[in-house]
């Protein structure tokens, strides 16, 4: 019984695995609720709108500032076109119409050479002023005052090329006629002056106003120094010194005479001495001296002079009255060209005696005066 008992036991063989280690149970996953989104998916889309409406905020705040420059820029293309007119503008009565009157004014008694040389220089000053005009830069709004200040410079460039070419002539043999087509282009003066006062600046204020800039003139110009440069023997008289009538060495039954009524500068009457006279209007002043015809006949030939003594210098000029009725005044133009400013200056006016006058005394008149711009 032992041996089967020892048997079985030898014959059976009880497992032995290892225990398994116990496992950690795996966390269980919050279950979502039907029809809500997930937490992370809403704070995106929150953050997608903040994202979105700074983005806005931002693109209206560029468009603001692109707007600002934009319309800064704008400005001040106007205000430099205006700014640019301007110098040009002043440039040209400076530096081409007053030395070109003052040129023609007493131009027989000159030397001819000078006077030409001087003028044909003018006319290059003339034509280079234009062909500055045409190269600004004019703002869109600005299109149509430069147009017409195109059609200004032309046609001042036009005028001072044409006198220029009748110089010499006028100064020659044939004077007489070259004088009286000198007198018809100042009408070529006159047009352009037309034009620039009253298309050139209105249209330029136009615009200014129209964008926002205020405060702004655009400069005056006149390149015809006065009206009586139209007149055949007005001109003949300046560039002369002579009337065109031959004048009359004898004189006529009755008393003559002629007298000074009064001299001005613009609207500055001129006072006599001890008085000091401030006068503006620049060192180009045209003096206008009215002379009274005190006698009982009709004068021709009537001659008057301005001599301006300042700084040293003498400054000089002269114009022939062609016709003084009898008890009548007749105003003269005389412009002199280069007084010095700010420096105080003596003015004489003299009258010179006509046939058969006896008292000059009241012919000729002083001044002193202190000429600024």
């Amino acid at each position: 019984m032992s041996f089967f008992d020892d048997g079985d036991e030898t014959a059976q063989r009880p497992a032995s695995r290892a225990p398994r280690p116990p496992q950690r149970p795996q966390p269980r996953r919050p279950q979502q609720a039907t029809g809500s989104l997930p937490l992370d998916q809403h704070t995106l889309m929150v953050r997608r709108r903040i994202a979105a409406g700074v983005g806005v905020v931002l693109l209206i705040v560029i468009i603001l500032l692109v707007n600002g420059c934009l319309k800064g820029q704008k400005t001040q293309a106007l205000k430099d076109y205006n700014h640019e007119v301007s110098t040009l503008a002043q440039r040209f009565d400076e530096h081409v119409a007053r030395p070109l009157f003052s040129a023609l004014t007493g131009a027989s008694s000159k030397s001819a050479l000078n006077v030409e040389v001087q003028v044909d220089q003018l006319r290059v000053q003339a034509q280079d002023l234009a062909s500055r005009a045409k190269k600004l830069s004019a703002p869109g709004e600005m299109s149509g005052a430069q147009d017409n200040l195109l059609l200004t410079f032309n046609l001042r460039s036009e005028a001072v090329t044409k006198v220029a070419a009748l110089v010499p002539t006028a100064l020659g043999g044939q004077g007489k006629q070259a004088i009286t087509q000198i007198a018809g282009d100042m009408e070529i003066f006159l047009a352009s002056d037309v034009v620039y006062s009253q298309r050139v600046a209105p249209l330029i204020q136009q615009a200014l106003d129209s964008g926002g800039v205020t405060g702004l003139t655009t400069a005056p110009s006149r390149s015809l120094a006065n009206l009586g440069w139209l007149e055949p023997t007005t001109v003949e008289g300046r560039i002369t010194g002579q009337s065109a009538n031959t004048p009359s060495k004898e004189a006529t039954s009755g008393t003559h005479g002629t007298s000074l009524a009064g001299v001005s500068v613009g609207a500055n009457t001129l006072a006599p001495e001890p008085t000091l006279n401030h006068v503006s209007g620049g060192g180009n002043p045209t003096f206008t001296v009215n002379v009274e015809n005190g006698g009982e006949s009709a004068e021709t030939n009537v001659k008057v002079n301005v001599v301006v003594t300042a700084g040293g210098q003498q400054f000089k000029a002269s114009h022939a009255i062609e016709k003084a009725e009898p008890g009548k005044s007749v105003s003269v133009d005389i412009p002199v060209n280069g007084v010095p400013l700010g420096a105080a200056a003596k003015v004489e006016v003299n009258i010179e005696k006509v046939p058969g006058e006896t008292d000059t005394e009241n012919n000729k008149g002083i001044f002193l005066a202190v000429f600024a711009k």
